[in-house]
């Protein structure tokens, strides 16, 4: 099996500072040790064998600083320019972009010149890697998809869609701070389930999955679970489904509505022929099937919000300060407690969905690893008003009594 020639561009602003929102010991991990990390994603979500990296760049503020406190706990500024040498002995070629503004530095700028000269040159790169998660690269993504390139993006943050569905892969923040530590990346919940599975690639392997869910779907007396029809196929599709990002769809039940099914409906939990199964009933307590106010749904369409009944979101809020109060703050290990915990209790949410929350709650203001940590009303008001920001930043309308309904539906108010 070849290398992928691969191509990487990271801003480093962009991506260290959602780290460090999320995890400053972990976002300093990853600004120190970057030979470690690089090493590890050389492998990491690509089918074809391992990268080979024909570029490395990182674009940097050396001005560029996040608030931090010293070894005495007194707030200090801690500088971007301290990890320029870490990058040099990884073997980037690291670019100083100074701000233009108070608020804008050069990188993004840099980082589209600099890949649409890369698709110029007589080497041909087959992959590249976009370590940032600011949408204004939107452009790049789609110039690069015409230019039949495949795409990663590292993202620590919750970019927007339009940005992250146009890419190939999404190695997301809690994929990166296990990548950072050396942790496995999972995918999911779900067990990637490589097992002796074939080498598909995406087309080949998206033919194979059609096949599967229509004999399943057609041959079925009674509506299919979706977590179980979905292990099964990572179990007989192998890693592709992963790396592919369920063929480019971005979730298992977009890639279903692509099939077209005839009288196809789905619930949070199940899909049925709706001309021959009776519709299901309203699952137990500890599984309900929820319906979502429209600003709501809204949100769910454009934003990935968790589709989660309201009942369940104060506990989310209620297990993570329990999490921050009992331990030293790790992304993984809090959306692995976290998500045991709550189905401990009747609540199953996914570890996406935990982390999905966790994030929100730092970009809000009150990240878990906060001393003293959050109470749960902090998280809750932190979570709500960083997905009301996101709605806004992506211009998407709400009234002040839709966004009500979407604070009272997310728990902040009850």
């Amino acid at each position: 099996m070849g290398h992928v020639r691969t191509a990487f561009f990271l801003d480093f602003d962009n991506v260290f500072s959602g780290l460090f929102k999320l995890d400053p010991e972990v976002a300093v991990q990853f600004a120190t040790e970057p030979g470690l990390w690089l090493h590890r994603l050389a492998t990491t979500l690509t089918p074809e064998g391992p990268r080979r990296w024909l570029i490395l760049r990182c674009y940097l503020n050396p001005a560029g600083w996040v608030n931090s406190r010293d070894t005495n706990g007194e707030p200090t500024r801690l500088y971007f320019s301290r990890f320029r040498p870490s990058f040099v002995r990884a073997g980037f070629e690291v670019i100083d972009c100074p701000r233009y503004n108070a608020t804008k530095n050069a990188a993004d700028i840099r980082i589209v010149v600099d890949a649409v000269d890369a698709l110029a040159d007589e080497t041909r790169y087959e992959e590249f890697v976009i370590a940032s998660g600011d949408s204004d690269m939107t452009p790049l993504l789609q110039r690069l998809r015409r230019a039949d390139r495949r795409t990663m993006i590292v993202s620590p943050a919750d970019a927007a869609e339009a940005f992250t569905a146009i890419a190939d892969q999404l190695l997301d923040s809690q994929q990166l701070l296990a990548l950072v530590q050396g942790e496995p990346v999972d995918l999911d919940d779900f067990d990637n389930g490589a097992g002796n599975s074939p080498d598909f690639v995406p087309d080949e392997a998206y033919e194979q999955f059609r096949a599967i869910v229509t004999a399943d779907y057609e041959a079925a007396d009674t509506p299919l679970n979706m977590a179980a029809l979905a292990y099964r196929l990572r179990s007989e599709l192998g890693p592709v489904v992963g790396t592919s990002n369920w063929f480019g769809f971005g979730s298992f039940a977009r890639a279903l509505e692509t099939l077209e099914l005839p009288n196809l409906h789905m619930s949070q939990h199940l899909l049925w022929d709706d001309s021959r199964h009776e519709a299901p009933e309203p699952a137990s307590p500890g599984t309900p099937r929820t319906v979502l106010p429209e600003p709501v749904e809204r949100l769910a369409d454009q934003l990935s919000l968790p589709r989660l009944p309201r009942a369940w979101w104060p506990s989310i809020y209620e297990t993570l300060s329990a999490y921050a109060h009992e331990h030293r703050f790790n992304l993984t290990q809090c959306t692995s407690w976290s998500r045991d915990r709550l189905r401990d209790n009747g609540v199953p949410v996914s570890r996406g969905a935990v982390a999905f929350v966790v994030r929100g709650t730092s970009f809000g203001g009150y990240p878990l690893h906060r001393q003293p940590p959050p109470t749960p009303a902090e998280i809750a008001s932190a979570f709500v008003n960083n997905v009301l920001s996101r709605a806004e930043a992506a211009q998407i309308p709400f009234t002040e009594d839709e966004a009500s309904a979407v604070r009272t539906w997310l728990g902040e108010t009850v």
